[in-house]
């Protein structure tokens, strides 16, 4: 179920709002963990099993590792059940690439290919696994104490504004707020604050996201297919597409954050300005927060973080993000892409540009950001590193310059309007960041742009949806 569908905004949330509140607060749990259930099985279907049981092993595994945590019998434990949630990501996730890896090397050899059936992806398996590897980290580390109730474990891993798409919620982050009663008490700020924030994702999703994805498509999925694209397709394309997954990844969580503030959760930040960043380290600081910080905290440190060798922090760096390049897919382009931003993280350290620049360079350094970042996503959308190298070179090879007919036919006056306009997001001012800003911000314009995203964008996002097509979120094919 996508959150800008008719059934999620006009059955699924309304009733799912009623009967959360008209229920006793001792019920209201496990009644999200039933609404999140029918979430989930709307979209996920026939994996709904694998979802609860591996909600109900973690449950036990959370209960040994509690009772072992300080003793010898700690990291034996903890090694098991990390291995049993690495396990299924990676038989679901990765094991038809690692397949087809395998064929092509004994085809080579001309030898014959291993039999395999393709294993459908079940939607979301990447942030139900990172949730209860938090669930036991954290744990393990005495941040936070097991739940006794399964159905505060199944709320935390299943909760329905996370669930498909994040942001990743670290278990001590929410664990009190699942724990503690008071926070299922009705608030009207609360609500008033969640809702303007939720409109809000919903606006940047149909109304900017999705005419910036037509863009981006008549490159990926028609030009480079049909031929090699021009030089103004190529930066065309690759400038919606770099402006589409921001657009569209930062709506899914802003309407996360705000759906579980509707519902008394407070939802870390996922974003922060990362078109603004002046350097890649910077950009990480800001872009899918939940996930960096997740493997800076659960990876990056254990290995020893920068608090060792030069040669031990560039391996380090390396490992974290071939790990977050591969978490996004299971194809070479995510690899490369991955292992692309920390060659630059290595350089970045190594040279000092990971500080903050002075006055003077702040624009220039910008600029270098944003231009690395945007190339970074072609190899990213691309469906194989030879397509990602054809526009590549398409990109500086100025004797081909003039739009092909695909791209013309896609380029309407509301598309071309909506890219110039969302192009705005590399010049906003670093220190601002609008969901939050419009979520509680005090002052007359944010008072203003409330009112007009409730009495103007939301009649036009209905709109659009009722006479639109389905459009589901990028991120949940990861």
């Amino acid at each position: 179920m996508v959150f800008s569908s008719i059934t999620f905004l006009f059955y699924f949330l309304p009733i799912t709002f009623l009967i959360y509140f008209a229920l006793p607060k001792a019920h209201r749990n496990l009644f999200l963990v039933a609404a999140s259930f029918i979430f989930y099985i709307w979209g996920g279907g026939g994996f709904i099993a694998l979802l609860v049981a591996s909600v109900i092993v973690n449950y036990a595994f959370g209960l040994a590792v509690e009772k072992v945590r300080g003793t010898h019998r700690h990291k034996l434990v903890l090694g098991i059940a990390i291995a049993f949630n690495v396990g299924i990501l990676s038989y679901y996730k990765y094991m038809n690439f690692f397949v087809t890896q395998v064929n092509d090397a004994l085809g080579a050899f001309t030898l014959a290919p291993v039999q395999w059936t393709n294993i459908a992806l079940p939607i979301g398996i990447s942030f139900f696994t990172f949730h209860s590897i938090s669930y036991l980290l954290d744990i393990s580390r005495g941040k936070s104490n097991a739940f006794r109730n399964i159905a505060s474990v199944f709320l935390y891993i299943v909760f329905f504004p996370q669930l498909i798409a994040g942001p990743i919620v670290r278990f001590n982050q929410i664990s009190e707020q699942i724990r503690n009663s008071d926070y299922r008490r009705f608030n009207a700020q609360a609500f008033t604050e969640g809702s303007q924030r939720f409109i809000f994702g919903l606006f940047k999703k149909v109304m900017i996201a999705d005419p910036l994805g037509e863009v981006a498509a008549a490159l990926f999925d028609g030009v480079a297919h049909a031929g090699v694209p021009s030089m103004a397709d190529s930066w065309v394309g690759v400038l919606a597409y770099t402006l589409q997954i921001y657009f569209d990844f930062s709506a899914y969580s802003d309407m996360a954050i705000g759906l579980a503030r509707i519902f008394g959760f407070v939802f870390p930040e996922n974003f922060n300005r990362p078109y603004s960043a002046n350097s890649i380290t910077d950009f990480w600081r800001r872009w899918h927060i939940s996930l960096s910080s997740w493997f800076r905290d659960y990876v990056y440190y254990p290995l020893g973080g920068s608090h060792c060798s030069k040669f031990k922090t560039y391996r380090n760096l390396s490992i974290v993000f071939l790990l977050t390049g591969f978490w996004h897919g299971a194809n070479w382009t995510f690899l490369i892409w991955g292992a692309f931003h920390g060659a630059w993280l290595i350089l970045e350290r190594a040279t000092g540009m990971r500080d903050n620049p002075s006055p003077a360079w702040i624009v220039p350094r910008r600029a270098l950001t944003a231009f690395l970042v945007i190339l970074g996503w072609v190899v990213f959308r691309s469906e194989s590193a030879a397509q990602a190298f054809s526009i590549y070179g398409a990109m500086f090879d100025p004797s081909h310059l003039q739009l092909s007919q695909e791209m013309i036919a896609t380029l309407s006056h509301r598309n071309i309007l909506t890219l110039v306009l969302a192009s705005g997001v590399f010049l906003v001012p670093v220190s601002f960041c609008g969901g939050p800003w419009i979520q509680k911000g005090e002052a007359y314009p944010a008072l203003a742009m409330r009112g007009a995203l409730t009495f103007i964008g939301l009649p036009l996002v209905v709109s659009s949806i009722v006479g639109g097509t389905f459009s589901p979120f990028l991120y949940f094919q990861f």
